[in-house]
């Protein structure tokens, strides 16, 4: 299904029924937070973290179709972070393909309420590339974003101008066993604004929120998928100092194909 032009995030415009959703979102963001919070003082799940410098391996496949509207990696600001969240699940009762497709249908049943929505503005909810969601926050930091690939086992998202980041994001499962599945997502990104540097870089606030809300989605994703975490959550975050850990110019390096279906997995 194609996306409707009529609802493309760049000409969409809040009306009044916006308003209210964005006003009741604000009633919900303090147990929300409260939610994201609990996870560090007492987290039922364990979190590895590991910090590693990164260099140009770290850098998303170039955007084949890229139009005015996207906003790449290369057009953000400051640091870029390519960082991976990754869970394994025991006795899941749903395969990787299936829970990829309940994930993808509605991606709010693993976020934390009132920390952040997906609204399907021009999806179908069967992320078909080209469709469009907007991750909706609490205050002016709307998130506009595309699919960009989807497979059985993942599909993967970039963002649009207007973002708080620039970059692409992707969510993957892989069946291990019978009954064990692994969950990841994948994200690189920089700041998608001065402002947006400032939160990442030399405050850090956005970098732990979105820290906070992929562990516990990936914990919910688990929930999800009919099983429990086995040995906690694997985070690890690659730091490249652009431009000058970045290697190459990633203009100069051809652009990955983008097809609609691909064999991509975790």
């Amino acid at each position: 299904m194609a996306p409707d032009p009529s609802l493309y995030t760049s000409h969409w415009i809040p009306g009044p029924y916006q308003v209210l959703r964005e006003a009741l979102l604000l009633t919900r963001l303090p147990r929300g937070v409260a939610g994201l919070l609990w996870r560090c003082v007492r987290p039922d799940v364990p979190v590895h973290v590991r910090e590693e410098i990164g260099d140009h391996r770290d850098m998303p496949p170039r955007l084949a179709d890229a139009t005015e509207r996207d906003q790449p990696i290369e057009h953000g600001y400051g640091p870029a972070l390519h960082r991976e969240f990754r869970v394994r699940v025991l006795g899941a009762r749903r395969r990787a393909s299936e829970l990829i497709d309940a994930i993808a249908r509605d991606m709010n049943r693993a976020v934390v309420p009132g920390v952040a929505r997906f609204d399907y503005v021009a999806c179908s909810g069967e992320m078909t590339v080209g469709e469009e969601l907007v991750v909706r926050m609490p205050g002016p930091w709307d998130g506009p974003v595309r699919v960009l690939r989807r497979d059985d086992t993942a599909f993967r998202l970039g963002t649009l101008v207007g973002h708080l980041e620039a970059g692409q994001i992707e969510f993957a499962a892989r069946d291990l066993d019978t009954d064990e599945l692994e969950f990841a997502i994948t994200t690189w990104a920089r700041a998608g604004d001065p402002v947006a540097d400032v939160l990442y870089t030399r405050m850090g606030l956005a970098k732990q929120v979105q820290y906070l809300l992929w562990v516990e989605f990936c914990v919910r994703a688990a929930a999800l998928a009919g099983g429990r975490v086995s040995g906690g959550v694997d985070v690890v975050t690659r730091t490249v100092h652009w431009p000058d850990g970045a290697g190459p110019d990633p203009a100069e390096e051809p652009p990955e194909k983008s097809p609609e279906k691909s064999s991509r997995a975790v």
